[in-house]
This record gives C-alpha cells, structure tokens and sequence, in this order.
C-alpha cells in the first residue's frame, strides 16, 4: 500500500509542478473570421501580423494551434483572456499537448 501511495504523490507533485510547463490551445470554430482571430492574437500576446496569420491558419487547417507556453497558472489567465474575446480556448501540460 505504501508503494502506491509514493505513486500516487509523485502523479500529484508532478501534475502541480511547475517544472514541466503548460500551453494555450486555441481550437478551430465555426463563429471567428480568420482576420479577427489574428488580430485577437496580435491583440493579447503582442505576436507580428505574420506570426498572427501563421498560427490562426494552423488553428484553421489543423483544428487547433499552441498559441503561448508558461506556467499553469498563466494559462489560465491566457485561457480567460482568450474566451473573453470569444475564442475556443483550452489549456493542459506541455508535454502532452498536440
């Protein structure tokens, strides 16, 4: 039983670890204008037009794009600030994204 207990501990420590980082998806809709979501993406995370364009047209022909990368808790916020503009936007670990 104690083994699994540790197990169970380490899932937790590293789920909460800020040692692996996290990413911003932001997911293909059928609602945005293209145009509207490289500007979003200009808007909120500063990126060129060109970089802009680059990741809204991964978002249209992939279905999603990582759209910036850090800790969980400024995820969140990328998340929030992303639905307030009304994008389709998720979070989770980097090293199981796409």
């Amino acid at each position: 039983m104690v083994k699994l207990d540790e197990k169970i501990d380490e899932a937790i420590k590293e789920l909460f670890s800020n040692e692996s980082p996290w990413v911003t998806i932001v997911w293909d809709d059928p609602v945005n204008l293209m145009s509207y979501v490289t500007y979003v993406l200009m808007e909120l995370f500063g990126y060129t037009r060109e970089k802009a364009h680059g990741l809204m047209m991964q978002v249209h022909t992939e279905g999603k794009a990582i759209v910036s990368t850090g800790s969980r808790e400024e995820m969140e916020h990328d998340v929030a600030r992303l639905h307030e503009y009304g994008l389709w936007a998720t979070l989770q670990r980097g090293d199981q994204a796409l």
